[in-house]
């Protein structure tokens, strides 16, 4: 797995002709794929967040979170992760016939996977949290991300890429209501006990 994250990073083209050719049951191994890469974000935020902290403003303060709820925030967050890629890989099999294309739930999930991979790899940022280059580092790996997308679908799913660029549009909407999605969910779960509570 660790070839393809490697592959997709360096060099994409060749590495969606790759994934492309893989079996279903290889498809269905690297369902694996987000389910490890999303621990790295997990682990580094909920690392900086208690040993490291931020700061807001140019008081100094430095704000951290007590160990117990940064843990249950961090499940959470990699919950969350795991979950948004299986959700949009369920919609981009969903809509696979509107676009005439070859496709499988295991499928629309590794294209949700490859293309999250540099949004996994900035995750480590949390390590030490700064709000500006974590920005800069998020910007970049989102435009990254998106690329990825764009030069996938057609590949993966053996397109055209005029209908590919279409797939590829409807699956940004997609995306962007499930964060909407998640957004209101983080609010919800605030109410229901999982609140950040913060060191003295």
């Amino acid at each position: 797995m660790l070839q393809h994250s490697l592959g997709i990073l360096t060099r994409p083209a060749t590495e969606w002709r790759r994934l492309a050719d893989l079996t279903e049951t290889q498809r269905a191994i690297m369902l694996l794929y987000p389910m490890i890469w999303a621990v790295l974000p997990a682990v580094a935020w909920h690392w900086g967040t208690t040993h490291i902290g931020w700061s807001v403003g140019n008081d100094g303060g430095v704000i951290r979170l007590t160990d117990n709820s940064a843990t249950v925030i961090s499940f959470l967050f990699y919950a969350g992760m795991v979950t948004c890629v299986a959700v949009i890989g369920y919609f981009v099999h969903w809509m696979s016939d509107t676009y005439g294309a070859d496709s499988s739930i295991t499928k629309g999930i590794l294209i949700v996977s490859i293309c999250a991979t540099p949004l996994f790899i900035a995750g480590a940022v949390g390590f030490y949290p700064i709000l500006w280059l974590d920005m800069i580092l998020g910007v970049f790996a989102l435009s990254w991300s998106t690329y990825l997308l764009y030069t996938g679908i057609p590949v993966i799913m053996r397109i055209p890429e005029t209908r590919g660029f279409l797939f590829a549009s409807a699956v940004v909407g997609i995306a962007f209501i499930i964060f909407i999605c998640l957004l209101v969910a983080t609010v919800m779960l605030w109410e229901w006990g999982a609140t950040p509570s913060f060191t003295d």
